[in-house]
């Protein structure tokens, strides 16, 4: 069976015969540059011998082509990139974003990335997914977090405008890297949770707009990323992709609630945190439980989300070391 096989297999809700498993990361210093940020993927994947690759872009290329830019330094040493400068820095400014080119720039970069991945992987028969951010969350970003602030200025109805142009543009490359031959997209919203904003602010801001997007992708492994430690579980658990991915063990629902409510395959399990911190009884624990509340079935063990740099190989070696163990244990 090749891994392609065995995700359409999940997805089925079929048994498998392993549990399948990804996991992925950030590669800072590199995933600005096609060839190498390839080569660091492919060879990721090998190495681990995961079933899902998900392209590891860098966190910020959804604003770059909007006019942010962005100082990645700090990523290297775990951190994160921050916008230095952004084309919005008063209401008025939303009324002038535009629909950006996916032929140049940073979206052409990260094309340029997925072509030579699929091309350096033509013969493995491996889903590949294509990262892609929502349009609140590209918005937010361009405004150095302040999106929300800008609504309760009176800026709405302009920062619908600006959220209509990302949506399009967005559109276009989730449309684009399908038909280049991406197998899905990895939809990354890192706005809709509790502890970020409101139901209502979301219900309005973000998911028409998700909505568009995830009806844009054709692809058969499309993958709705709900980041955070609060999710809007109510809001997203009808999104119209195939995988639900999440923060479980730091957000509820349990995994087996999300299993039944969403009725979707569950790619998570594993707190990411516990494999930067060399916790390996928590991440026993983890993907024990995790098997145990799905009985195996419609499930990706993951992350629930990227794992942060320095990486340590002992810990992403014992992974998959640990899950084959305990399947091979308890799932009749």
């Amino acid at each position: 069976m090749t891994k392609k096989e065995l995700i359409k297999s999940v997805l089925k809700g079929k048994k498998p015969n392993h549990i399948p498993y990804s996991m992925w990361t950030h590669m800072p210093g590199i995933d600005l540059d096609p060839v190498k940020i390839t080569q660091k993927t492919v060879e990721f994947y090998k190495k681990y011998d995961i079933d899902i690759i998900k392209t590891m872009n860098n966190g910020m290329y959804s604003c770059e082509d909007f006019g942010a830019k962005v100082d990645y330094a700090d990523v290297l040493t775990g951190g994160v990139a921050k916008v230095v400068s952004t084309p919005v820095n008063k209401g008025e400014d939303w009324e002038n974003i535009k629909e950006a080119p996916i032929d140049q720039g940073a979206l052409k970069r990260e094309q340029k990335y997925l072509s030579l991945l699929l091309e350096e992987l033509k013969g493995e028969e491996v889903p590949i997914i294509f990262t892609v951010f929502s349009p609140i969350t590209t918005a937010n970003k361009l405004c150095e977090d302040r999106i929300q602030e800008f609504v309760k200025e009176g800026y709405g109805k302009q920062i619908h405008h600006a959220l209509q142009k990302i949506t399009n543009t967005t559109c276009k490359l989730v449309e684009k890297v399908i038909e280049m031959g991406a197998d899905g997209i990895f939809f990354a919203t890192q706005m809709s949770n509790y502890s970020v904003c409101s139901e209502e602010f979301y219900a309005e801001f973000g998911a028409p707009y998700d909505i568009r997007v995830l009806k844009a992708s054709k692809g058969w492994c499309n993958v709705l990323h709900a980041h955070g430690n609060d999710i809007m579980f109510d809001l997203l658990k009808d999104y119209p992709v195939q995988i639900f991915n999440y923060h479980a063990w730091q957000s509820l629902p349990s995994m087996e609630e999300a299993a039944i409510f969403t009725n979707k395959t569950l790619m998570c399990g594993i707190e990411r945190m516990n494999i930067t911190n060399h916790k390996k009884n928590e991440i026993r624990q983890e993907i024990f439980e995790s098997i145990k509340q799905t009985h195996g079935k419609k499930l990706i063990l993951a992350p629930g989300c990227v794992i942060r740099y320095p990486l340590d190989d002992d810990m992403l070696s014992y992974i998959k070391k640990v899950k084959v163990e305990i399947e091979q244990t308890i799932v009749k």
